[in-house]
């Protein structure tokens, strides 16, 4: 395991690799602790809580409903303009939504929907990025693992961040602050400057495939058919591909276990333990992912990532069985560490099938979704183990997610073929789809 940091150091250091990476991070600050700021900040204007949770939810509906249609911008026309433009109107509708409106108003309403469309694309464009940087499949590999491993390390400590800006100031100070710090790493990673044929978005061409292809006979032939798929390409996107379409589903029904788990850990540590020691025992599944990471990441498997991508799934599935043991909340958190070993290396390979999958000029618009569908997988969880987590108690709850993962797993394993197939690109200077 020693030996992992020093590998990810020696990526990170790279040439052409250092300034994005390092821009990236700070940008991606917001994401993982602005709901939690903006309930916060809510409830400090003296807003009730079913008005906090209105004002968190059409900021992350926002998100839902911008993230795709910005990832596709970056996609047509580069990453540098829709970054720059992010960057500067996300943290002043945030500032303006704390300094200038009241709990619920229609301007917060309002705001809160706008500051979630234009949350910066930082994790489609690094995520993109990392598909075209001129890297070996072996790193380009430990550099999904990487943003992995980052997801969890940002999970566990962008909140103790917020936390600490609160120690100093208002909710409302560190909601800003951060958003502002988020807001510069987007300026950051928009106008850092990349090598020569690697940002990649935005492959329209003038001297297109079309040249050249004027005098064939029966050009009329097929002409409807083609036109019908062209339409339904650009609707799709890159989920037009099967292969991307299948594996958005899987990711989608591998983050329900997580979403049935982030319900039954506290109503099992409400019974058997200390309702307040909740997020010790929550932050022992991040911590275990970490570590997970680290110590799995240094094999150098043979087979295939479409063979290989099943069979963590099974190994995810069996460390999702752990927690039907536990019997305290100190075991508990054991299981959780344990059990939680293979997810950021799932999310890891998760990541390196997109870049393999999606055409390379759909590759943003590609990350996004799949980001949106483990969102929206863990939504479902949590809202069916809040149905369940009564009737069935905790333990229910987590024989259910141990159900749900090997019943993805064995999906996983049945549309194997699909994820071998990765999408046929356009030649360059084609237009896009």
């Amino acid at each position: 395991m020693i030996g992992m940091p020093r590998r990810f150091l020696r990526l990170l250091t790279r040439r052409h690799v250092a300034g994005p990476a390092w821009w990236s991070l700070v940008s991606r600050l917001p994401v993982y602790l602005m709901s939690l700021a903006m309930v916060l900040v809510v409830r400090e204007q003296g807003g009730s809580y079913a008005q906090a949770g209105l004002v968190s939810a059409l900021y992350t509906l926002g998100m839902a409903v911008g993230s795709p249609l910005v990832a596709r911008r970056v996609d047509r026309g580069g990453r540098r303009a829709v970054l720059v433009t992010t960057g500067l109107v996300y943290p002043l509708a945030l500032a303006v939504l704390v300094r200038f409106t009241g709990p619920a108003e229609p301007a917060q309403l309002a705001l809160a929907l706008l500051a979630g469309a234009a949350l910066p694309p930082a994790n489609a464009c690094m995520r993109s990025l990392w598909a075209r940087l001129p890297l070996a499949d072996d790193e380009r590999e430990l550099a999904y693992l990487w943003e992995a491993l980052l997801t969890e390390l940002l999970v566990i400590c962008a909140p103790l961040m917020l936390a600490a800006l609160m120690l100093t100031g208002s909710a409302g100070l560190g909601l800003t602050t951060v958003a502002v710090i988020g807001g510069v790493g987007a300026l950051g990673l928009g106008l850092t400057r990349l090598p020569a044929g690697v940002s990649g978005e935005g492959g329209r061409g003038g001297a297109g495939a079309g040249s050249g292809g004027r005098g064939g006979g029966g050009a009329g032939e097929g002409r409807e058919e083609r036109a019908g798929q062209g339409r339904s390409a650009r609707l799709l996107g890159p989920l037009h591909h099967p292969g991307m379409l299948a594996l958005t589903a899987v990711m989608a029904a591998a983050a329900v276990p997580i979403g049935l788990m982030t319900l039954a850990i506290p109503a099992f540590v409400d019974t058997h333990g200390t309702p307040g020691r909740t997020g010790l025992v929550y932050a022992c599944w991040g911590i275990g992912s970490a570590l997970g990471a680290l110590w799995l990441g240094r094999a150098r498997p043979e087979r295939p990532l479409h063979q290989r991508f099943p069979r963590l799934l099974l190994l995810y599935a069996a460390g999702t069985a752990l927690p039907l043991l536990a019997t305290s909340e100190l075991t508990l958190a054991a299981a959780l560490a344990l059990g939680g070993a293979p997810i950021a290396l799932v999310s890891a390979t998760e990541m390196t099938l997109v870049s393999t999958l999606a055409d390379s000029r759909l590759l943003a618009e590609a990350f996004t979704w799949a980001s949106l569908a483990t969102v929206a997988g863990e939504a479902v969880g949590q809202q069916t183990g809040g149905l369940l987590v009564e009737p069935l108690g905790p333990h229910g709850v987590f024989a259910v997610a141990v159900c749900v993962a090997l019943a993805t797993a064995l999906a996983a394993f049945a549309c194997r073929g699909w994820l071998a197939a990765p999408a046929v690109t356009a030649p360059v200077g084609a237009p896009v789809t």
